[in-house]
């Protein structure tokens, strides 16, 4: 004597089959629903992301040098740190008064003379808008200061300067640009 249950049989009936058919739409509704969101999400980071890049302009005939950096991005950059590196030492950019100028007049003697010069600051925190130009540094309208930045400038890539820059975009991404990069690096 075999001691088995009985099987219970489904009767399928239209109020079984309309439950069913509900039941697996709104599955398939909760998984599109789901992919929709991370489709938004991705795109929405996608939509405030800043792209810094580090422009130079070397203009002899104007005796224009400038230095900027220009965020080709849809989001504003905001800078987290500046790491300069010269001769095998390490500076951060906060220790010059977040001055450019500063750091290459105290590599650079005779600099700090200069009369056609007009620089910036790169404050932690502070924010480059979208589809601008920030001016780091820039000498015009002299022939013998253009002509003493742009060697001093010469040299020091000659010895070895780099920079980077860490930036952050308005979701906490981060991103930074250093000499060598191609474009913004991502940042984990």
């Amino acid at each position: 004597m075999t001691n088995q249950m009985p099987r219970a049989k489904i009767k399928w009936n239209a109020d079984k089959l309309v439950s069913l058919s509900a039941i697996s739409i709104s599955f398939i509704t909760l998984l599109i629903f789901v992919y929709q969101t991370n489709l938004m999400r991705r795109q929405n980071y996608i939509a405030i992301m800043p792209y810094l890049m580090l422009s130079t302009t070397n203009d002899g005939e104007s005796n224009t040098f400038e230095i900027n950096l220009k965020n080709h991005g849809v989001g504003p950059a905001i800078i987290e740190s500046v790491t300069l590196r010269h001769k095998g030492k390490t500076y951060r950019l906060e220790d010059y008064n977040h001055d450019f100028f500063n750091f290459l007049s105290s590599e650079v003697s005779g600099l700090d003379s200069l009369k056609n010069v007009s620089f910036s600051t790169l404050d932690i925190g502070l924010a480059i808008p979208a589809n601008s130009s920030y001016n780091i540094l820039a000498v015009k309208n002299d022939p013998q200061e253009h002509q003493q930045v742009r060697e001093a400038i010469s040299r020091l890539i000659a010895e070895g300067f780099e920079f980077e820059v860490v930036y952050r975009s308005i979701q906490d991404e981060r991103w930074r640009i250093h000499n060598n990069s191609q474009g913004p690096e991502r940042v984990r």
